[in-house]
């Protein structure tokens, strides 16, 4: 028996984990979760051939051709991340059962918000990684260019954005992540705030902002995490802004899109919980194996220092 088979999954608890949502954590936007089978293999990718003309005539008694959606591109290798949630005697009513639903529920979601921070890190570093772009997907704004200069052009550069991943893909963009300090620079340009001062008296939201680019999402990644190198906070999206075309609500790994959350089915899953004597505590493990990866890097355009 596997060390996999001999676990014993409590299913509640793992639905709670799986349901686990904190609107500070955004890169799903760009990185939805999809379910994989293996925890390595290889990423479908999508490239030009997926827009390419075939010719569908056939002969009489001819073969009919087959085609293929997307190749198999990059290996990837899931990371399998896994950490124990606690819950003290000290809090529990009755330390000789288990805990109720309710504090396993918040020991799970503990557990979570530390993964799920942990994801969002790394779904940050692939798409804020430069060299994964080619020079017609990126802007490095400075100076008189910068979104808070008066000067600066966010929403010329962002149109010439949307059409280079037109131009690449067939399709338009749909959602724009902003760092922080990339969304209040792109809000409080006068450019924008012309747009809406005949409409309303509030303040410039991500709604307001998706009407205006015409994309499905506007989202701002406001986390931080603490770089203990640095010995302080860091923004996790940094100064920088992502533009691209997702599969937004896909469940398929074979469905175009810019980038994709590999998840093993079932994930994150936890254990049922089982009692440290010398802690004196009941233990909640939670594992979470997972890896974000790219499947179509001709889909996003990354905007690097707008404030």
């Amino acid at each position: 028996m596997s060390p996999g088979q001999a676990r014993v999954i409590d299913p509640i608890l793992s639905n709670v984990a799986q349901g686990y949502r904190d609107p500070g954590f955004v890169g799903h936007n760009l990185f939805p979760s999809v379910p994989v089978q293996v925890s390595g293999g290889q990423v479908i990718e999508f490239g030009a051939e997926d827009f390419k003309l075939y010719n569908a005539r056939r002969a009489p008694g001819s073969n009919t051709k087959r085609v293929e959606f997307g190749y198999l591109g990059k290996q990837y290798s899931l990371f399998n991340e896994s950490l124990e949630g606690k819950v003290p005697d000290e809090i529990s009513r009755d330390a000789a059962r288990v805990p109720g639903i309710n504090l396993g529920t918040r020991a799970v979601n503990k557990v979570m918000k530390i993964l799920r921070r942990s994801l969002e890190v790394e779904q940050a570093g692939v798409a804020l990684n430069a060299t994964n772009y080619d020079a017609n997907h990126k802007l490095a704004l400075s100076g008189v260019t910068k979104w808070t200069a008066s000067t600066g052009t966010p929403l010329p550069d962002i149109e010439d954005g949307k059409e280079a991943i037109r131009a690449s893909i067939g399709i338009r963009p749909n959602v724009l992540l902003c760092s922080a300090v990339g969304f209040n620079a792109l809000r409080y340009h006068a450019s924008v705030v012309d747009k809406f001062k005949y409409t309303t008296p509030d303040s410039i939201t991500e709604e307001m902002l998706a009407r205006l680019l015409r994309l499905d999402r506007v989202v701002v990644g406001e986390s931080i995490y603490y770089d203990e190198t640095a010995a302080a906070n860091k923004d996790i999206w940094g100064n920088n802004a992502v533009l691209a075309y997702v599969a937004l609500g896909s469940m398929d790994q074979e469905e175009p899109s810019y980038g994709y959350t590999y998840t093993m089915e079932g994930h994150p899953m936890v254990e049922e919980p089982y009692r440290d004597r010398n802690a004196k505590s009941w233990i909640y493990p939670v594992t979470y194996e997972r890896k974000p990866v790219l499947s179509g890097m001709a889909a996003a355009f990354l905007f690097q220092n707008p404030a």
